[in-house]
């Protein structure tokens, strides 16, 4: 079952259990979906969703920080609730550990250096990691090793 279909099932198991949470954000989730693909003008597969998704959690991060900031924590339990139904149709996230062990593969794979050879060995990190993995913790680990 492809990723669009289950997003779809799920919208309407949550209508008829009449989540309104859950329907919520799973609605905000079509509608992104549905506004890529009327921009683009093409048909979004499983990996372009994830993209999608990926973008929306980062979204909904950015406003928990903020909200947080401001001490408005009503705000930042209901990106939350958002937060918790996206990552369901997320790939399977990877550890510390093997983030760790795939950077230090690609370091040697790409011949890195110094911090100028950064964008290679994120080059080559960027299609294995798509969805699996907070790219921002990717860079901090590429530059430990790097700078070490």
């Amino acid at each position: 079952m492809s990723l669009k279909v289950r997003i779809s099932d799920d919208m309407k198991s949550a209508m008829k259990a009449k989540d309104t949470e859950r329907l919520a954000a799973i609605r905000l989730l079509m509608a992104a979906i549905k506004q890529k693909e009327v921009d683009e003008r093409i048909e979004l597969d499983d990996a372009a969703i994830v993209v999608v998704i990926d973008k929306m959690l980062k979204q909904r991060r950015d406003s928990i920080s903020q909200y947080e900031a401001a001490q408005r924590q009503d705000l930042a339990d209901k990106e939350k609730a958002e937060m918790a139904v996206l990552m369901a149709y997320m790939p399977q996230q990877l550890s510390e550990t093997e983030i760790d062990e795939l950077v230090a593969k690609a370091v040697v794979d790409s011949a890195a250096a110094s911090m100028q050879d950064m964008g290679k060995v994120m080059g080559l990190l960027r299609p294995q990691l798509a969805g699996r993995a907070d790219m921002a913790l990717v860079s901090a680990r590429i530059k430990a090793k790097l700078t070490a």
